[in-house]
């Protein structure tokens, strides 16, 4: 790896440490031998090699407070606060940028900033799936922005101020549906469909697919939690790269309708394909609090709240979708990025972490 500065004067702050792609790269960055900040609004367990400080990321005072006196070399930016409105979406998520990085950008020592957005860049924000133009797949970093307000939007707007105004580098990782691990975060396509598979099987009930006929025939991708990982410190740190996006997934596609069957089969459950109609998990797991929080007595899981385990909304989102959705990874390999992750074996692993940890039935 080939960087200006020493090993030993690096410094990450990981924005978001807590959450699927944050403890990803705080795990990446600590074998790397990096020293590591994490910000997160929670204290998480005890991580060796990871620092944290605790935040409100909406509250610019909570922000200023926690930051004081850090001088990061690194900004690794993986944090979003969900709202009710795109437009308040906007508002927030933008704020949190602008106020790490005015805080963060004070010393004088900050060389590179990631910022993890994802597909919602070529395919409009949540609610406004595919509304207007429809982007050919496969999407292209250079593709203009749509027209529809979007957060990541303005979240990029914010850095490349910022940039400008203090002479770092930066990269922005757009990654597709993140398969990784992390209790309580609002986008984890992998554990929801864990708990989904758990209820069914407690129930006595099939492996229902939750998608629309598009998702179900048409070609997707996803990106495993550690290749993100290891693409943005690539990024923040190998010379001679030009500051911009890159996508981010695994370099396989795949559809549905080949892999819903071998995930059921990862769960043992029986899987039910797309017929007729989408029927979303929202439907599907209406009332199925307290089936969790019973099953998660009987099997001594270690999280009985189910809305911190699984994201039904998330996952209904990104499997009806009105587009097939995947991604060039031609920039990214050019440069020389180069890993690839098979995508059934991300689960795989991932289904394995998650019952010996005790998350999901063994």
């Amino acid at each position: 790896m080939n960087t200006t500065d020493p090993q030993d004067a690096r410094l990450a702050l990981v924005v978001g440490g807590t959450g699927i792609a944050g403890r990803a790269l705080c795990r990446e960055l600590v074998a790397q031998g990096w020293r590591v900040v994490s910000l997160s609004r929670s204290v998480p367990p005890a991580r060796d090699g990871v620092h944290t400080v605790t935040a409100d990321l909406t509250d610019p005072e909570s922000v200023r407070a926690a930051l004081a006196g850090l001088a990061p070399t690194h900004v690794f930016f993986t944090a979003w606060s969900r709202r009710a409105t795109e437009a308040e979406n906007i508002t927030v998520n933008a704020a949190m940028v602008r106020d790490v990085l005015e805080e963060t950008s004070r010393s004088g020592r900050l060389r590179h900033v990631a910022l993890v957005t994802g597909m919602k860049h070529y395919v409009g924000p949540f609610g406004a799936y595919a509304v207007g133009e429809i982007r050919d797949t496969p999407f292209r970093e250079d593709e203009p922005r749509l027209s529809v307000p979007n957060f990541y939007y303005a979240q990029e707007d914010e850095l490349w101020k910022a940039a400008a105004d203090h002479g770092f580098a930066w990269s922005v990782h757009r990654s597709h549906t993140i398969i990784g691990h992390a209790l309580g975060n609002a986008m984890n396509m992998g554990m929801t469909l864990a708990a989904q598979a758990a209820l069914s099987r407690a129930a006595g009930r099939p492996f229902v697919f939750p998608g629309n006929e598009v998702q179900w025939n048409g070609v997707t991708d996803m990106t495993d939690v550690g290749l993100l990982a290891r693409q943005m410190v690539w990024a923040a740190t190998t010379q001679g790269l030009p500051s911009q996006a890159y996508n981010t997934a695994n370099g396989d596609t795949f559809r549905w309708r080949w892999m819903w069957p071998r995930i059921a089969e990862l769960l043992d459950v029986e899987p039910e394909g797309y017929a007729d109609r989408p029927r979303p998990l929202e439907e599907q797991m209406a009332g199925a609090v307290e089936p969790w929080r019973a099953l998660a007595v009987r099997e001594r899981l270690v999280e009985p709240e189910l809305a911190r385990v699984a994201s039904w909304w998330h996952t209904d989102a990104d499997l009806n979708r009105p587009v097939e959705c995947f991604s060039d990874l031609t920039r990214s390999r050019t440069a020389g990025f180069t890993d690839y992750v098979d995508t059934l074996a991300s689960f795989t692993a991932l289904f394995e972490t998650l019952r010996r940890e005790r998350v999901i039935p063994g």
